[in-house]
């Protein structure tokens, strides 16, 4: 596992973005885990963690691209916080751009905050997680109503290695299956559970027999076959 990879789990456990426990999601799913991206609330935290996505993106995708698109709400500061780190990390220089909820009917008006998209414009979207796809299908006509873009793919932050609503593949799966393009995270749960299992970590052992044992029951019912 790379390097960075090890790094963001760790990040992600002491950001308290990455939950262990008993949660009910908004899908009526009884999980393990559960991470919340709104965590991350202070300089310090999105920096790094735009440099975690900017690491991800061109592993994954290279830096071919013109704009990083952050769907509302939480995707705008992952893409502002990412196209720094890119400029940063790479001395590439690429634009942001997010939608608003609400079109804006005075002023800088329209859908969209940050750059314009333009016709040719190559274009990678940015989530914190996916676990059903369903933002993706609100963002999906958004971008390719404002111009004639290539979506490179989509990068979020964690694979939860769920099946999709069609209940055969992954979320991420069935987006590339429905839309064309690649979908690709910073990290799996996999990754993160074999990492964290019985490692200590700053004196504590994050992912013991009895939680191991429960995420994978969780897969049994909910993950990809």
């Amino acid at each position: 596992m790379e390097g960075y990879k090890q790094e963001f789990i760790e990040f992600m456990v002491e950001s308290n973005v990455l939950k262990f426990g008993e949660f009910t999601l908004k899908s009526g799913r009884k999980s393990p885990f559960f991470m919340n991206a709104g965590a991350y609330v202070t300089g310090a935290q999105l920096r790094h963690l735009g440099e975690y996505y900017a690491k991800a993106i061109h592993d994954n995708y290279g830096l071919e691209f013109d704009v990083l698109f952050g769907p509302a709400y939480k995707g705008i500061p992952l893409s502002v916080a990412t196209t720094m780190a890119i400029s940063e990390l790479y001395g590439k220089d690429v634009r942001y751009c997010s939608n608003r909820k609400e079109v804006k009917d005075h002023g800088d008006t329209g859908i969209l905050l940050g750059s314009r998209l333009q016709d040719g414009d190559r274009v990678v979207i940015i989530e914190d997680v996916t676990t059903s796809g369903k933002s993706i299908e609100e963002t999906f006509p958004i971008i390719k109503a404002q111009a004639d873009v290539e979506i490179k793919g989509l990068m979020v932050s964690l694979n939860r290695m769920e099946v999709g609503k069609g209940g055969k593949v992954s979320a991420l799966e069935e987006i590339m299956q429905t839309y064309g393009f690649p979908a690709n995270a910073i990290v799996t749960m996999a990754e993160v559970t074999e990492y964290l299992y019985n490692r200590p970590y700053k004196g504590e052992i994050i992912i013991d027999d009895k939680l191991k044992s429960a995420i994978d029951a969780y897969y049994e019912t909910y993950g990809v076959k």
